[in-house]
Parts: structure tokens; sequence; C-alpha cells
């Protein structure tokens, strides 16, 4: 009996290790990470395409390749163990998309005004 019962606890240990198991304050950093790196990008992103000279849709495109290589960029540096890391795959994909595109087209317009009309 005490070898069922050891067997039945051990099953039990094993199941509860397949499963995982998030810290809040871990998931709460790697979303800041996430955060900072989609707003430098978008800062760096949008001084380039100001100085290269990119106007209307062709700066969103770029806004878009910035973004697309920004999120596989996160992914390469989460081992492209993205579970292990995060709730679903639409945070790291996904997450600060829109607050990267305000500043994205703040320094965008900056940085044409700036090299091509003064």
């Amino acid at each position: 009996m005490a070898g069922h019962g050891d067997s039945g606890s051990d099953k039990k240990s094993s199941e509860a290790t397949d499963l995982p198991i998030f810290n809040a304050e871990n998931l709460q950093s790697n979303m800041k990470v996430i955060y900072y790196c989609r707003t430098f990008m978008s800062i760096i992103g949008g001084v380039t395409a100001g100085i290269l000279g990119f106007t209307g849709l062709t700066g969103f495109i770029f806004y878009l390749i910035i973004m697309g290589a920004t999120s596989v960029g996160l992914i390469a540096k989460a081992g492209f163990s993205v579970p292990s890391y995060f709730d679903s795959w639409n945070q790291i994909v996904l997450d600060g998309f829109l607050g990267g595109l305000m500043s994205f087209v703040l320094f965008w317009t900056f940085a044409y005004d700036i090299v091509h009309i003064f």
C-alpha cells in the first residue's frame, strides 16, 4: 500500500511541475522591457524615417517593419521560448504597438522638418 500511495504522490508532483508557474513581479518586469524596447525603437525608427525623407504611407510601412524587427528581436532574446516569460504570444508581438506609433510619428515629423524643411 505504501508503494501505491507513493506512486500516486509522485504522479501528482509530476503533474504539478508540468504547469507553468509565473511570478507576477517577473511578468511586470518583462512587460516593462517590451514597452521600453518598443518606445526606443519607435524613436530611432522615427528619426531614421525623417532623415531618409519618408512621407505618407512609406513612413507607416517603415514603422511596421521596425515593429516586426523589434518583435523578432524580443522573441530571439527570450530564446524562442515565449511561454516561459510571458502569458501569451500577443504580449510580445502586439503590446506597446499604438504607444510606439505616437512616438514614431512625433520623431518622424520632427526629424523630417529639421532635415528637409529648415
